[in-house]
């Protein structure tokens, strides 16, 4: 304890600082015992490159992942008796090509991706998470099937809006089967106070379930994921709406900081702290490195003391991560402790 699922690195995504080296040696120094590495997944049409990325190309993208999968697991080798790595991948899903450019990547890797963070950050082949005018872009972009675009209201666009990514993420889970489900309620981003079990008159709550009962049902994890402070809210993703459902279906938690450099390792982790034990979450699981068959499909037993649940992964990627249980009370560990003082004397 603690463990991050989700970060990143200026050394190989433009929109983050420092070096891969420099991410891992803060996660060490604040006593991060898991951290997972899991840099963007590769785009695959010139147009869906962004604005950072404009001297760059599809394959230079993919030999931009290949490099960071060298350097990560160099890193690996180096600090292996300090910390535990794990080398993934985070997806997103703009066209067919990316499910398509990604199962390749994931079959030709496979010894070396250990899991897969499955996010999307596209709706309508528009980014909704860049700045908050390309996501009204893809707001306006939104026309429920069948209606007149010159008399469709914004409220309908914005139904349309949460449905396409609700369907995106359940097509994402199917086809890859992600072990970690990535910031689920990013859609919100720009506008936490949406509540999903209200808007669309119950539509979109029933793609919420029916997404979060796909994941449970083939064994993911869902991270709580701290970047969501640094982006004005004051809960962390998902929301507590969509926690809560989530606990209630039995599904498995794990944390992460999304972090996008060094500065960032371990950001908002005491606001994360108390975000979960003011909702009573008492179970926190991580993923752990393991030495199963790597066959073209296995069973995954979840290691829990008190449940033994089997999960079938698809793939070739199957057994290189199980879940745990992180044992005890996870509030107790230390670093929980110091956190919180860290951010105290900061204050003061």
């Amino acid at each position: 304890m603690p463990q991050s699922h989700h970060s990143h690195s200026g050394q190989f995504c433009r929109h983050a600082k420092g070096t891969l080296e420099q991410v891992v040696q803060e996660a060490i120094k604040q006593g991060f015992t898991t951290f997972g590495l899991s840099e963007h997944a590769p785009r695959y049409r010139q147009q869906d490159l962004y604005p950072e990325e404009s001297d760059l190309s599809p394959t230079a993208l993919h030999e931009i992942y290949l490099s960071f999968l060298d350097e990560a697991h160099r890193l690996r080798a180096i600090y292996s008796s300090e910390i535990t790595l794990l080398i993934g991948i985070e997806t997103d899903l703009i066209t067919p090509l990316d499910l398509t450019g990604l199962s390749a990547l994931l079959e030709a890797q496979a010894s070396r991706i250990d899991y897969v963070v499955g996010s999307l950050h596209h709706v309508h082949q528009i980014p909704i998470d860049f700045d908050e005018p390309t996501f009204l872009h893809a707001v306006r972009s939104c026309v429920p099937s069948g209606s007149d675009p010159d008399t469709v209201t914004e409220d309908e666009r914005i139904v349309d809006l949460i449905e396409a990514y609700l369907d995106g993420q359940f097509e994402l889970m199917r086809t890859i089967r992600p072990e970690v489900i990535g910031h689920f309620d990013l859609i919100k981003l720009w506008n936490p106070s949406w509540s999903l079990r209200t808007l669309g008159k119950g539509s979109i709550w029933s793609k919420v379930k029916r997404n979060v009962k796909e994941a449970v049902d083939y064994g993911a994890l869902f991270e709580l994921n701290a970047a969501a402070f640094r982006k004005g809210w004051n809960e962390a993703y998902p929301s507590w709406e969509i926690l809560e459902l989530v606990v209630s279906a039995k599904g498995r938690l794990c944390l992460s900081d999304d972090s996008h450099g060094p500065q960032a390792v371990g950001l908002n982790y005491h606001k994360l702290h108390d975000y979960l034990r003011a909702h009573d979450i008492s179970e926190l699981w991580y993923l752990s490195l393991d030495d199963l068959d790597s066959s073209s499909s296995s069973s995954v037993e979840s290691e829990d003391d008190n449940t033994s649940t089997t999960h079938v992964r698809k793939g070739k990627r199957s057994g290189r991560v199980r879940p745990k249980k992180v044992e005890g009370d996870w509030w107790e560990d230390r670093f929980w402790k110091t956190c919180l003082e860290t951010n105290k004397a900061s204050r003061v």
